[in-house]
């Protein structure tokens, strides 16, 4: 009985009708390590002492991770939102996603699709990743659903195209707002990082509905990358079909900034770069501003000085930016 009570809950934020994206296997976030923040602690000690580290590294490392992710914050996103993991079909192949919502929100809601960076399971939506990156949106009254992309948490680690069929994952999240209840599907924005903004500006081509985007951290010109760099090519030549034989055509294809003029006039973008980014040139972000001026696409280029790939010395006013674009455009 109380398994069958446990499962009402968890599909509670779905409506009942079908669409051609079916939702199995939901699951509550805050479920095993995750249900309880003391279980958390205890799973990343046993985690960092597997490395081998003394008792003093030991401490450091948890003390470390309990200030990046507080125990009063962990109590108050439980407190306040929802978070569901789920498996979606996409032209035949599963794919993982997640869905986080404010609880006891009555209003249709405002969503938000956040395309994560990374390739395969580097850089996957893990609980510490929602936490941090996922949690703050959804507490500002934000319906934040996103995929793992194809291949994610899987045995098959061939499956993520980095901008090819994976793009697919993307857009037929659109086809699951529908499912969740409180979602305002005429409402739809898009933030992608990194290589989540690839798949954000691949995505938008075929998405007109969507409202705003916001990118951080860019991948918008790979042959450019290659030249800032060039250790990228492993991961290309790993994930791109047909590479070898098509190499700039494949890369150019991923790119936005060699089809700025099919992006939609009247959508707004938001650009966030560090300028000592060592992963995504901020040279990327400043010629991609320049060439949305040229074509008249609305946009904001925020570069913060000093700052790294994840933005950490300006957290802060990074998110408040975020959120006020997404309030203004939402």
């Amino acid at each position: 009985m109380h398994v069958l009570i446990v499962f009402i809950f968890l599909l509670i934020s779905f409506n009942s009708q079908a669409t051609s994206t079916d939702l199995k296997s939901v699951q509550s976030c805050y479920k095993g390590p995750f249900s309880q923040y003391s279980h958390w602690i205890d799973f990343m000690e046993k985690k960092f002492a597997k490395k081998g580290l003394n008792e003093q590294a030991l401490q450091k490392k948890v003390s470390h991770f309990q200030s990046m992710f507080s125990e009063q914050a962990f109590n108050d996103f439980k407190a306040h939102l929802t978070c569901e993991t789920f498996t979606y079909q996409v032209n035949g192949q599963d794919v993982k996603g997640f869905v986080v919502k404010p609880i006891n929100n009555k209003k249709k809601m405002p969503v938000i699709i956040y395309n994560r960076g990374g390739n395969g399971n580097y850089g996957a939506v893990v609980f510490g990743h929602l936490m941090r990156n996922v949690f703050p949106l959804a507490k500002e009254g934000f319906i934040v659903i996103g995929s793992q992309y194809r291949g994610t948490f899987s045995r098959d680690d061939t499956l993520d195209q980095f901008g090819g069929v994976d793009v697919a994952d993307v857009t037929a999240l659109m086809d699951i707002l529908p499912n969740i209840e409180g979602a305002d599907s005429k409402r739809v924005g898009m933030y992608g990082v990194s290589r989540g903004a690839m798949q954000t500006h691949l995505a938008v081509k075929e998405m007109p509905a969507v409202k705003a985007i916001a990118t951080q951290a860019g991948v918008v010109d790979l042959n450019k990358e290659l030249e800032f760099r060039p250790a990228m090519e492993r991961v290309y030549k790993k994930r791109i079909p047909n590479y070898s034989a098509e190499k700039h055509a494949q890369l150019a294809k991923r790119s936005v900034m060699t089809w700025v003029d099919k992006l939609p006039k009247q959508t707004p973008i938001l650009i966030m770069h560090g300028d000592k980014d060592k992963r995504v040139s901020v040279d990327n972000s400043i010629r991609f501003a320049k060439a949305l001026a040229q074509h008249k696409v609305p946009h904001k280029l925020v570069v913060y000085q000093g700052d790294n790939h994840g933005l950490d010395l300006n957290r802060e006013a990074a998110f408040s930016e975020l959120s006020s674009w997404f309030h203004t455009y939402l």
